[in-house]
């Protein structure tokens, strides 16, 4: 794309189909380990179109204004930053959700945590779900569109983060049973408060491990969501100790964390006492992923 306009004499023109075989290419020598997939997302992005329209476009030539917001898109995609935000959104759990720097972007990791919440709740009359470090209000907000007869409390420690979960709750249209709280953990709760669910993905990456971290995610990806302190279990530590106290009698814990962090994490949570049918679900990747504990009635 930074060769002559397609209009001089002899330029082949730019069509879809060039612009991302060009865009591929140019992608995979920059180290992007999905290339085709990022260049189809950030020409629909700049086309104004979805994905699959490409398709029937291949052979349309695009105009110099979305060239131009393409090359913009790719730079930055050269340089490491996720498509995600460059293109301002992220598919979760059959859902769309905007993300911005200030959210961690959803992942398809997270959705085995979701699904055990979603198949565990439907049971449930009037279950009521607390999602700790709630981010894009990806949990959450999937947790409310999929068990309609749910109540659900969100909590983020940044003001900037909440604004974004505000957001996406108005998109899918589930104010009226989702509550946004800023605050650490469980400090912002009501007293009273008492819930059948307590769902988190905390930051769980030992701090020694975060400048290991790919450039997309080191770069670009806000610490706070990362940081797990000195072993990657120092929110979870706290979490578990404080969780047992805001649930109902026989109400689940659900953590997600790193693979190599499961049987400490098991180990962490039969220690503390008050927990029963520990067990531990793996991802798609078959990787050990979320905790699951009961609390004791």
């Amino acid at each position: 794309m930074s060769t002559p306009s397609p209009t001089n004499a002899g330029e082949a023109p730019w069509t879809v189909a060039r612009i991302l075989e060009w865009t591929t290419q140019h992608l995979k020598k920059s180290g992007c380990e999905t290339p085709r997939l990022d260049a189809e997302l950030l020409l629909a992005h700049a086309r104004g179109c979805s994905r699959i329209q490409l398709y029937v476009q291949f052979q349309e030539v695009v105009s110099e204004a979305q060239r131009g917001v393409m090359r913009d898109l790719v730079k930055r995609r050269a340089g490491a930053e996720p498509v995600a935000y460059l293109i301002g959104h992220r598919e979760f759990f059959s859902l769309d959700f905007e993300v911005t720097h200030d959210t961690l972007i959803p992942r398809p990791d997270t959705e085995t945590l979701v699904l055990e919440l979603v198949t565990g709740a439907r049971r449930q009359s009037e279950p009521r779900i607390l999602d700790l470090g709630t981010g894009s209000g990806c949990i959450a907000i999937s947790a409310a569109v999929n068990v309609p007869h749910a109540r659900v409390t969100a909590v983020d420690l940044s003001p900037a983060t909440l604004e974004v979960a505000r957001r996406n709750v108005r998109r899918h249209k589930v104010e009226s049973r989702v509550e946004l709280v800023s605050g650490d953990l469980f400090s912002p709760l009501s007293a009273a408060a008492r819930f059948d669910w307590i769902a988190s993905n905390p930051p769980y990456i030992p701090q020694a491990e975060l400048a290991n971290l790919s450039a997309d995610v080191r770069l670009h990806e806000p610490t706070l969501a990362l940081d797990g302190g000195p072993d990657g279990l120092a929110v979870i530590r706290r979490l578990v100790a404080e969780a047992s106290g805001w649930m109902n009698p026989g109400g689940t814990l659900l953590v997600e964390f790193s693979p190599e962090q499961a049987s400490a994490l098991v180990a962490l949570v039969e220690a503390a006492g008050g927990w029963q049918g520990v067990r531990v679900l793996k991802d798609l990747a078959g990787r050990a992923r979320v905790l699951v504990a009961s609390r004791e009635s």
